[in-house]
């Protein structure tokens, strides 16, 4: 092997190239005073122009920007094309960052109205997901009956609920596996779907602050710095400099859980063949619920003194996931390979107005009933996160709740939780739907139910509501919580008789 060799470099001049069109993309933002108006992510912006770039060197030079040899080479070799390792960058990052989130500590106690915010901000996701699944596959049912396009299959819709509501990583995870039932280009659809979102999420999101400002509902109010060392780290932690220095302690961490979670993966997907394509598809909730007995051994060990210095920083923990996560946005956008899309624009466009639309209508819905007294600011926080990923939803609240006053950022941390549970087992409907035209319409059905039973759970409150009655009687006035559902006359005495 000579290090001269381009597919020595190759990898790391991928990275370098994501990496540089982010900073180009963050100096256009600020040179730009109506570029940062718009908030789009840096990542979106940079992988924006690396599509573009692509794209062009497709139909100039007959190939894309990442399949040329500096990068790599088309893969005919049996290696892996420039394109691929893009995919698999944005694949890996998806688990990493969902690791670094899920490994950060957290002392919060909450009482049992913040704990219901909570639950209730986990159900709301889900049914985010699960309407846009609903009205995706009925798009695509109908489009797949009607135009028959080349290789679009009529499960196709339910990557609305991925791309938009999941992000970049899930989307071409899904779009992936839906290549195996026919789906031409079925990655390349999911990942497009993403990057309509983002600009769905910033459209949007920008309208709609702009608009209730001037009604005077909203005020934009600047982030407060923080000063102090307690934002960065927490009492009694590791030094930040020793014979092993911190960040590479987190990093170290991260990655072990990540490759046992690899293990996992591996060693069920050769007891149950049937699902490895699934099994790997999942390797973000893999590795969180390994975290979860990480967290609890080192907690236990924290207790019994065994190690008497806290191992993990919320703070670099948070860079290490924000880093992963700007990676896989810029590279599977920069991914996208345009002309596999020629015949999916009409159902592409369609699949984003409309799922824009519904995210927008049924997240007001629900802020609007169960989040009352920051409505606006949960409303940004959720519509961000379900046409983009978390971070857009933080980037949209930073901009009418800079220093976080509200509950509404805690409540986007801390649904994962619920989410998960209740959204999980939906999840494997995935797999199912692209098998077949009659499956795709069971899992449209199925995603329907499952949507009105959980709003059913979620405005629990309102629909199985005991009031507090108040009866009156001759001897006096006396309350009584009881169902005042029913007729009036049976809380209420009749007036007296004042006929003379």
């Amino acid at each position: 092997m000579s290090y001269s060799d381009l597919n020595v470099w190759a990898f790391l001049l991928i990275i370098a190239v994501l990496l540089l069109s982010m900073l180009l993309g963050n100096i256009l933002r600020h040179v730009i005073p109506g570029l940062k108006k718009t908030l789009i992510p840096v990542s979106v912006m940079g992988g924006a122009f690396l599509l573009i770039i692509s794209t062009v060197t497709y139909y100039c030079a007959g190939d894309y920007l990442f399949n040329l040899a500096a990068f790599g080479g088309s893969g005919s070799d049996g290696s892996f094309s420039g394109m691929g390792i893009l995919e698999i960058i944005t694949y890996h990052s998806l688990g990493i960052g969902f690791v670094a989130s899920g490994l950060r500590t957290s002392k919060k106690k909450f009482n049992k109205e913040r704990a219901g915010e909570v639950f209730n901000s986990g159900l709301t996701t889900v049914n985010g997901y699960l309407i846009q699944a609903f009205v995706g596959l009925i798009i695509t049912l109908i489009a797949a009956y009607l135009i028959h396009a080349d290789g679009l299959i009529s499960a196709a819709g339910i990557l609305l609920a991925f791309g938009f509501g999941q992000g970049t990583g899930q989307a071409m995870n899904f779009g992936k596996n839906f290549e195996e039932y026919g789906f031409k280009g079925g990655s390349n659809f999911g990942l497009t779907i993403a990057a309509l979102g983002f600009l769905v999420a910033c459209i949007v999101g920008v309208v709609y602050i702009n608009v209730m400002r001037r009604k005077g509902q909203i005020k934009i109010v600047e982030r407060e710095r923080g000063n102090s060392l307690s934002d960065y780290e927490d009492e009694n932690e590791i030094s930040v400099v020793s014979s092993m220095d911190k960040f590479t302690v987190q990093v170290a961490l991260v990655l072990a859980v990540y490759g046992v979670s690899f293990g996992i993966m591996y060693g069920l997907s050769k007891l149950i063949p049937a699902f490895e394509t699934t099994l790997f598809g999942f390797n973000f909730f893999i590795g969180v619920l390994l975290t979860l007995p990480v967290k609890a051994v080192l907690n236990k060990l924290y207790e019994k003194k065994i190690i008497k210095k806290q191992i993990i920083n919320n703070f670099m923990m948070d860079r290490i996931g924000g880093f992963a996560f700007d990676l896989m946005i810029v590279a599977g956008v920069a991914a996208i390979q345009i002309p596999l899309l020629v015949s999916y624009w009409g159902v592409l466009l369609i699949l984003a107005v409309a799922g824009a639309l519904v995210t927008a209508f049924y997240v007001n819905f629900v802020c609007k009933r169960q989040f009352t007294s920051y409505r606006h600011e949960q409303f940004l926080a959720f519509f961000g996160m379900l046409t983009g990923t978390a971070s857009t939803g933080m980037i949209l609240l930073r901009e009418i709740d800079g220093s976080y006053r509200t509950p509404a950022s805690e409540n986007l941390v801390f649904q994962n939780l619920p989410a998960m549970v209740f959204g999980f087992p939906l999840m494997f409907l995935a797999n199912f739907a692209p098998q077949s035209d009659l499956n795709a319409l069971i899992t449209c059905i199925i995603v329907g139910v499952a949507f009105v039973a959980l709003n059913i759970v979620l405005f629990r409150s309102k629909i199985f509501k005991r009031r507090r009655c108040v009866v009156k009687s001759d001897g006096g006035t006396e309350e009584n919580e009881t169902d005042c559902s029913g007729s009036d006359e049976n809380l209420t005495p009749p007036p007296e008789n004042t006929d003379n």
